[in-house]
């Protein structure tokens, strides 16, 4: 019977740094969670001049970590990340002068974070071995969509806005949290597939 029970898919990030036993699994998945939180603070804070609008390569460190780490282990490295933020370290792209902790969280881009966890699972499972570039390409494009939706919908309906509004509409947040965003997202989408298919390709994955 056990012999019918199919094994998790590895991940790249596994296959290229095998653990020997569980406890040995469980310090490398430390260990990535804790890179990988970094990889993000350092895309947090560089911005790329790009139309319409200058571009972080955040959502690029988010799709790559998930497809590499996995479903889990990259939601798990979002979470990381956001409990930086909450205690107060200055990891988020406008921090400073915007000052970090929870009431970040209730801001303009307190849903986009929260979506990083979502997109990081959605990019993971979309990357396991044996699955083709076409479901990758489509499991990164789900990842980003399903981002930039709950971003969208906070900033629209339920951020704590300067001045004690709580949302700024529905169309506002499309106009300037989403559409100025989308050619970037696509070109990040594209690298990622690539990275990650360049990565399988070096160990001897066939997709």
């Amino acid at each position: 019977m056990a012999d019918t029970i199919p094994m998790q898919a590895p991940t790249l990030a596994g296959t290229l740094l095998p653990a020997a036993d569980t406890r040995s699994a469980m310090l490398r998945n430390v260990a990535l969670a804790f890179a990988g939180s970094l990889l993000l603070i350092a895309a947090a804070k560089i911005k790329v001049p790009f139309w319409p609008v200058p571009m972080t390569l955040q959502t690029l460190a988010v799709l790559g970590l998930g497809a590499a780490y996995g479903a889990r282990l990259g939601a798990a490295t979002m979470a990381l990340y956001i409990v930086y933020g909450l205690v107060g370290l200055p990891v988020f792209t406008n921090t400073p002068p915007v000052v970090a902790g929870p009431l970040y969280l209730v801001g303009p881009t307190g849903g986009f974070l929260v979506g990083f966890i979502v997109a990081a699972a959605i990019a993971g499972w979309a990357a396991q071995r044996g699955a083709s570039l076409l479901r990758l390409v489509g499991g990164l494009v789900l990842a980003d969509l399903a981002l930039l939706a709950i971003g969208c919908l906070w900033l629209a309906f339920g951020a704590q806005m300067t001045g004690g509004a709580t949302g700024v509409g529905l169309a506002k947040a499309f106009a300037y949290g989403v559409q100025p965003f989308l050619l970037g997202e696509a070109l990040k989408i594209a690298l990622t597939a690539c990275i990650a298919g360049a990565g399988w390709s070096l160990i001897g994955r066939r997709g």
